[in-house]
């Protein structure tokens, strides 16, 4: 099993990745186990809050378990809660990696998995984060500001929002004439798409360490 010491893990990780859309940073973990990119990891499920999202039919085309938890199929938060955590558990996951998975996460299951959650976000940490942060909007607050350079992190999951132990972080130019769209696209291609492979390579492998709610990358 997975530690936060990275002193011990299984063979292979197990990972379970929850998405709620396109599912491409899912892509770019399957084409990873593939390629050889990530090694020591079987991906052994994929979740989504979305029935509709496209992530499910990645799954289903490479022959992975998929599950659809929606909270709209739920009176309450916490029934829903519960069954999401059920269903996670269910896959006795070493690794979960939130790939743009857009549903608050239960306290129960972040607790339950500290130091084994993993969320790609698509800035450079701290900046453009946290409450109201996510997709398009980090990119269209990105430009609005007129900054230089922007970037993804990959980062421990915590009770806070995108304040967990960052792993990786890659930095991105911003061109004259960027959209929204365009630059979120570049980020995806030249850092989502890499460092989130190579995060979970590493845990993979017993090389990421948690002291002090900073990550050291063992050589």
């Amino acid at each position: 099993m997975l530690e936060s010491t990275g002193a011990a893990v299984r063979e292979p990780l197990r990972v379970v990745v929850m998405v709620s859309g396109g599912g491409t940073n899912l892509q770019a973990i399957i084409d990873g186990v593939k390629d050889g990119t990530i090694t020591n990891t079987q991906i052994v499920g994929v979740i989504s809050n979305n029935k509709n999202a496209y992530a499910l039919k990645r799954a289903e085309e490479n022959g992975i378990s998929s599950r659809c938890v929606s909270p709209k199929d739920f009176e309450t938060r916490d029934a829903f809660n519960a069954k999401l955590l059920e269903t996670v558990d269910g896959y006795e996951p070493d690794l979960v990696v939130l790939a743009g998975f857009l549903v608050v996460i239960p306290p129960e299951m972040i607790e339950k998995y500290e130091n084994r959650m993993i969320n790609i976000h698509p800035s450079l940490i701290p900046s453009f984060c946290g409450k109201g942060y996510y997709g398009l909007k980090v990119h269209e607050a990105a430009l609005e500001r007129g900054v230089k350079v922007v970037g993804a992190t990959v980062h421990f999951v915590d009770e806070g929002t995108d304040t967990g132990p960052i792993i990786l972080q890659k930095a991105v130019e911003v061109q004259q004439g960027d959209t929204p769209e365009i630059l979120q696209r570049r980020v995806m291609e030249q850092a989502e798409w890499k460092i989130l492979p190579r995060a979970i390579d590493l845990i993979a492998n017993g090389k990421v360490r948690v002291d002090d709610h900073k990550t050291m990358i063992m050589p």
